[in-house]
């Protein structure tokens, strides 16, 4: 019996590191992803959720207080609740009151090399885990360049490329892009070029849009 190939779709996915929805959505479309026996390719794409944060971060707690308004009690729930979502979906939150935010500009500059090479998802993922696994710090050179090494990047290069900005303007150029046509907040997805899904919309709504896209095929 011959088996036929799943049907591919492009998902292209406007997203920043430090956004815990961002890896959750995805967490959630690539469940939907399986369940619809859907193949995809999947691009990523620049956002900068603090893009004047300044170099030395700040604390989380005290970042999501200022910028939302998320009160003490808040931010615990909040932290559980995503913990909980995340462990659901295969992906470890490793929240602490130390925890900081941090610039993703130099993180969005290394993405771009690496979607040059094949490599852009693989470090996506790495990069995720790194901030909300292993809390580390993922505007530096070393953690980014760590990074880069531990899916099989050159490291030289990688911190070659993150010195001298070589893809500074082309990151601007994307996220200026995307801003230009609506996105203000992360993740926001665009399936086939044509249907924008925004945020972490859950498992089964995920089926829902693939499924009705394997219609309109």
């Amino acid at each position: 019996m011959t088996t036929l190939p799943k049907q591919l779709i492009r998902i292209d996915i406007v997203s920043d590191v430090v956004c815990p929805w961002c890896i959750i959505g995805f967490k959630q479309l690539e469940k939907a992803l399986i369940t619809a026996e859907v193949s995809a390719d999947i691009i990523w794409h620049p956002f900068e959720l603090n893009p004047q944060m300044a170099a030395q971060g700040e604390n989380l707690r005290e970042h999501t207080a200022a910028k939302y308004g998320t009160t003490p009690e808040g931010s615990v729930e909040a932290r559980a609740n995503i913990t909980a979502m995340g462990q659901e979906l295969g992906f470890e939150f490793n929240y602490a009151d130390d925890m900081r935010m941090y610039n993703t500009f130099l993180a969005h500059q290394l993405l771009h090399w690496a979607g040059t090479i094949g490599l852009q998802h693989k470090l996506k993922m790495e990069l995720f885990s790194s901030f909300f696994t292993r809390r580390l710090d993922i505007s530096t050179l070393d953690v980014l360049t760590a990074a880069a090494g531990d899916i099989g990047l050159d490291t030289k290069e990688a911190s070659d490329i993150l010195a001298d900005g070589r893809f500074a303007e082309d990151v601007r150029s994307e996220e200026q892009f995307w801003i230009d046509r609506g996105v203000t907040g992360v993740p926001a997805m665009v399936i086939n070029q044509r249907h924008l899904v925004t945020g972490a919309q859950g498992v089964e709504n995920f089926i829902s849009v693939i499924e009705q896209l394997k219609e309109e095929a």
